[in-house]
């Protein structure tokens, strides 16, 4: 079994429960081409990261500004609806990787606001493929079932929170051992998410970098034919990254914006409703008026909201990024993302979110 590991996080941050791995590069078309003929699944292949340009990342730190005092209320605001749903103990998973930066400061906001210790541990999921069953039964070694807290940073479609729940009924079957199926969110879009701060599509800032904000660690990668029946779930560190790492420095920024707001403002970010159906609604309407108008087959080539839609432009090949508005500031990185790549930017003024992003179709 593999040694956990944290990445450029500190070991009392997190344990990536993933095995670091030599990954041959798959350029983005070559890759598309291949998942979407069905020779191999996205899972298999990865696409090795550069550093963001230098005309590319101030924009994340204009999108610190822009949102981390929202991003730190409702970090408090989760943070108290996990005591709430965790009395008896609490071990954080984040689901590697866009989950992985909140499970880090869950973990801080719990015990320097709430003063309550919580492991933490960030495991990988993929879709199709499910969670990643050695790194649970390693989390259940030293942890009660019950106290298992799954942390993501936002819902698209929901594609996550069903896999989810599917793979912990898959677990129940195959290791007798019953995990409550609920995902944690900063943000609900699709009414998947059994707790969330808000159901709003708003800047995440840490969804405008790849691993240079999440522990220098890949998205998670999986090759049943390559795997040992012990290993975890693969990743690259990107190691040569070290000196633009920005890991730290965002944990650090935000646990300071969430102790100004905690001190000052806490009462602006107090629970609100969480309609679930409401938002299911809203998200299958979106889906289909899509796959309509754009003649979309299949609705794992649609991305709504803004994270969703920066992953595609990032790691995709993009038909075309759809805007609720020319001139948002919650989207300046992905008109900048599009316009680089010569994709297409089509205004819909009453659309649900403010960004939906549509995979090309290859012929």
């Amino acid at each position: 079994m593999t040694i956990p590991f944290s990445g450029s996080y500190s070991l009392d941050d997190v344990q990536f429960l993933l095995k670091p791995m030599a990954m041959q590069d798959t350029p983005v078309h070559i890759k598309e081409a291949l998942i979407q003929s069905g020779k191999k699944h996205y899972s298999q292949m990865l696409t090795h990261e550069s550093l963001p340009p230098e005309h590319y990342l101030p924009l994340f730190y204009q999108a610190m500004d822009l949102n981390q005092q929202r991003m730190a209320g409702h970090l408090l605001v989760l943070a108290e609806r996990i005591l709430a749903t965790r009395p008896h103990g609490i071990t954080l998973v984040s689901l590697a990787r866009a989950g992985t930066p909140v499970g880090v400061l869950l973990k801080h906001v719990l015990k320097r606001h709430f003063n309550t210790e919580a492991r933490h541990y960030s495991i990988s999921i993929l879709r199709d493929v499910g969670i990643d069953q050695n790194a649970l039964r390693r989390i259940l070694q030293n942890h009660a079932p019950e106290s298992l807290v799954f942390v993501d940073g936002w819902t698209g479609k929901g594609v996550i929170a069903r896999q989810l729940a599917a793979s912990l009924q898959a677990f129940a079957v195959t290791d007798g051992v019953t995990i409550p199926a609920e995902l944690y969110v900063l943000t609900d879009l699709s009414g998947s998410a059994a707790v969330a701060a808000c159901s709003e599509d708003y800047l995440i800032p840490s969804c405008i970098l790849n691993a240079t904000v999440s522990g220098l660690v890949s998205r998670s990668v999986y090759d049943p034919n390559t795997a040992a029946p012990a290993d975890f779930h693969g990743c690259v560190y990107y190691r040569q990254f070290e000196q633009h790492d920005l890991s730290r420095y965002f944990i650090d920024t935000m646990l300071a914006c969430v102790d100004h707001v905690r001190q000052e403002c806490a009462s602006d970010f107090e629970i609100g409703s969480h309609d679930r159906l409401q938002l299911q609604s809203v998200s299958q309407a979106l889906l289909s008026w899509i796959s309509e108008r754009y003649g979309v087959k299949q609705h794992n080539y649609i991305k709504p909201g803004i994270g969703e839609a920066t992953r595609v432009l990032l790691r995709r090949e993009a038909q075309v990024l759809i805007l609720q508005d020319s001139d948002c500031e919650a989207t300046r990185h992905l008109r900048w993302l599009a316009e680089s790549r010569s994709i297409p930017i089509d205004i819909v003024a009453d659309l649900p979110y403010r960004a939906v992003a549509l995979i090309k179709e290859m012929q």
